[in-house]
């Protein structure tokens, strides 16, 4: 090669290439990792010199070879590839490796409008030397590859039409760290930013994504989830798609509730006219949800939500599948049905469930979620009344419909909503939870807008976060990680805005949290038990039992220093019950773990005190922010060692935490025999858990004779969650075939029969919002 040859420097300069300093970067970026050939990047990038050529090319080049070589046998060019990465991204940030002090970062970056102007006056420069002596910046080089790039596509503050960035990752963890404690006193607040920085930039602490991409910046709505409910008439549904198009602007995932609009045929303004039914304005909530990019990079989603008994579910169930026509069709939505207990005795005894208007049978709709038997008497007396219009079905083709249109489309989600209200932190006579979210972990009281200014409606909004058990030595940690957390998103309530009144509201009234757990598979394998054969029972009762125990005990702390939450008393726990007293008794049967922790003394002290939030908890499928701290999804299994995920940067492949010590430890998805031990674990979860789970049925057809899933199955696997007090099911997934070969994403993945693609769909599901966490 031409020793002459010039490289063009990011600063414009050009000057003699050295092949010795491209060696010694990577030589830097693979020490102390195991199994990783710096000559085997070398080879591998094959760069093409040319005069001229730029050293950011040459970075990209090399970075994108240690990513390639990622694999089961050398798992650790993850890491190399990620500090290649992180190198590059800090010479685009500031035009060098080191950072700047953080107050010089700051003041440059107000002036510029990427952070928020507050920063600076709520700090003073002897705080911000403070700061930046907290800063571990090589916290930075533990970051995955695929961690690194979702930072760099998603988190990092930065211009998305020039592709400028101008951060990394250890300044977004201060940042938010000083917005959310900033209105805390001054002789505390450092002392709560350094613990908290030190929790979420080691990982133990997991992240939304509105947090960590908009905490610090001038745009302040974090709250990753919103459940908006509306009414039967014409001003309800028209303030209910203009609360969908602002919350959608801000990065939201929706979840709507339509249950109350009336059936086809229905008379209107005393019979002058009939209804159009729900389809047409399911399309309405379709376009607003679709209205606004979200970034510039996909549209909204949502969930919507309606009863198994309504006149036209046969209809509705249908909306999302590929047959029909645009007419009848809304396919660009996600759709959740709600059953309850008379509708899965109707199926279990062989009747038939009766299908109603919700408008021709006062009462009804709301006994569905507030009043078990009451329900039941309506529906009986309504059955009999032949003035009534109505229709019956067989459940069991119901049911099957219900089933087959999940299976084919994996986005038909069930809720259980007995469940969600007879075992829920609010009290249903007068807070009944009528919906869920986008991704169905969040269970909360909503109110129907009567217009987009109604005090007296109710949106939830719901601000998530989770424990990363991979990082937890021990459950006792709990304890401090369960304070910062609340603290932290207890203060964010504040801290952000509401572009709309019936959310504020509703948000300051009830303050509710949703913390998660991300590494649940990794928890597993660590502690040597399987989800499939009831090993794992034990651990999770405990686990889940100190979690809950602990985001309770932070709340009723934080009750006594700043209050308990305004509408405290609509809560099942200002009555001293607690998820303790309210779970399926069914579980006693799989699981013979007892209690640990003292809930007599908390009960009587959140009676005394209150708590500063309604609800604390919520499993969330954190696609996202997992990557991020190199942990696999939420509580599912691992599809496979490695996963590779498609996003709009390419391939990113990532490789199960600790995998040369625990590969035959991890029990993989389609290793795993039948839903049963899944679905065990869920229900011990929900025991203590305040809200709702993601949790997802899985099926593979080659398990089946025929290479087909019975329909006996998947109603087994739907009444099995119902009897553990399951309150929502999220995707149906099936194996195909087609991820496994790899065959159009990676052509080296294809080698590695252990790899496996998830697929993030930009403009859908949970990818679509920002619940993924």
């Amino acid at each position: 090669m031409n020793k002459n040859l010039l490289v063009t420097k990011r600063n414009g300069q050009q000057e003699a290439i050295d092949l010795d300093k491209i060696h010694r970067v990577v030589t830097w970026a693979a020490d102390g990792l195991n199994n990783v050939s710096v000559s085997q990047v070398e080879l591998r990038a094959q760069i093409q010199f040319y005069d001229g050529i730029k050293t950011a090319d040459i970075h990209e080049t090399l970075i994108k070879a240690a990513a390639d070589l990622i694999s089961e046998e050398a798992p650790d060019y993850q890491y190399l590839a990620a500090r290649l990465a992180v190198f590059h991204l800090r010479k685009k940030a500031y035009g060098e490796f080191e950072p700047p002090h953080l107050f010089d970062h700051v003041s440059k970056m107000v002036e510029m409008g990427k952070y928020d102007k507050h920063l600076l006056s709520d700090y003073s420069r002897e705080d911000f030397d403070t700061l930046n002596g907290l800063i571990e910046h090589g916290r930075d080089m533990n970051f995955s590859y695929a961690a690194v790039k979702q930072l760099e596509g998603k988190y990092l503050v930065q211009n998305r039409v020039t592709g400028e960035i101008y951060e990394s990752a250890q300044f977004l963890y201060i940042l938010v760290a000083a917005c959310l404690f900033a209105d805390y006193p001054h002789d505390t607040r450092l002392d709560y930013i350094k613990r908290f920085y030190d929790a979420v930039s080691t990982f133990k602490l997991s992240l939304p994504t509105p947090i960590m991409s908009g905490v610090r910046t001038p745009t302040r709505q974090f709250s990753s989830c919103v459940l908006i409910e509306t009414g039967d008439s014409l001003d309800s549904i028209n303030a209910t798609a203009a609360a969908i198009v602002r919350y959608v602007s801000q990065r939201a995932g929706i979840g709507i509730n339509a249950g109350r609009i009336r059936a086809l045929g229905s008379p209107i303004r005393g019979g002058e006219a009939f209804h159009t039914g729900c389809i047409p304005f399911y399309k309405h909530f379709q376009t607003a949800v679709k209205s606004c990019s979200q970034g510039g990079v996909r549209g909204g989603a949502a969930t919507l939500f309606y009863p198994l008994w309504h006149l036209e579910v046969e209809n509705l169930l249908v909306l999302k599948n590929n047959r029909g026509v645009e007419e009848n069709r809304v396919r660009h939505m996600d759709y959740g049905v709600q059953i309850n207990r008379l509708m899965y005795q109707r199926l279990i005894k062989g009747g038939d469930i009766t299908l109603f208007s919700p408008s021709d049978v006062p009462g009804l709709y709301d006994a569905f979620f507030a009043d078990q038997a009451k329900f039941e008497e309506l529906y009986a007396k309504y059955e009999q009344d032949e003035s009534i219009r109505k229709r019956s079905v067989k459940a069991v083709e119901l049911f099957s419909l219900v089933l087959s249109e999940r299976a084919s489309t994996g986005r038909i989600y069930v809720q259980n909503v007995d469940h969600c209200n007879t075992h829920s932190p609010f009290d249903p006579a007068v807070a009944p939870v009528r919906q869920s979210n986008l991704c169905l972990e969040i269970a909360l009281p909503t109110k129907p807008l009567m217009d987009i200014n109604d005090e007296n409606g109710e949106i939830a909004l719901c601000t998530l976060s989770a424990f990363n058990l991979g990082a937890i030595s021990d459950i006792s940690e709990f304890e401090e990680l369960a304070e910062l957390a609340v603290r932290a998103l207890d203060s964010l309530l504040d801290y952000q805005d509401y572009p709309v009144k019936a959310a504020h509201i509703a948000t300051m009234g009830r303050r509710t949290l949703g913390v998660g757990v991300i590494n649940y598979a990794y928890y597993l394998a660590k502690n040597g038990v399987r989800y499939s054969d009831g090993s794992a029972n034990g651990l999770t009762h405990k686990t889940f039992e100190a979690m809950q125990y602990y985001l309770l005990k932070a709340s009723m702390e934080l009750a006594k220093e700043r209050g308990a939450c305004p509408m405290f008393d609509e809560t099942t726990y200002a009555k001293g019950v607690l998820p303790i007293d309210t779970y399926k008794k069914d579980l006693d049967k799989i699981v013979e773990e007892p209690l640990h922790l003292d809930w007599e003394q908390l009960r009587k002290d959140i009676v005394q005190h209150g708590l500063r939030n309604s609800t604390l908890s919520a499993l969330m499928p954190s696609e996202t922010s997992s990557q991020i701290s190199n942990a696999t999804n939420g509580i599912e299994p691992p599809r496979g060692h490695i996963s590779v995920k498609a996003s709009k940067d390419g391939i990113l492949r990532q490789v199960v935490p600790d995998y040369e010590n625990l590969k035959n430890a991890y029990e993989l998805l389609w290793d795993i025999p039948n839903n049963d031990g899944y679905l065990q674990l869920v229900g011990i979860m929900q025991k203590f858990i305040d809200q709702s789970i993601s949790a997802n049925t899985n099926y593979d057809p080659a398990k089946f004779p025929g290479g087909k899933v019975p329909m006996q199955s998947m109603i087994k696997d739907l009444l099995t969650a119902y009897k553990y007090g399951v309150k929502t099911l999220y995707y149906h997934n099936t194996r195909d075939g087609a991820a496994d070969a790899q065959k159009d994403l990676s052509a080296t993945a294809a080698k590695e029969p252990q790899a496996t693609v998830a697929i993030m769909e930009e403009d859908d599901g949970c990818a679509g919002g920002a619940c993924k966490i």
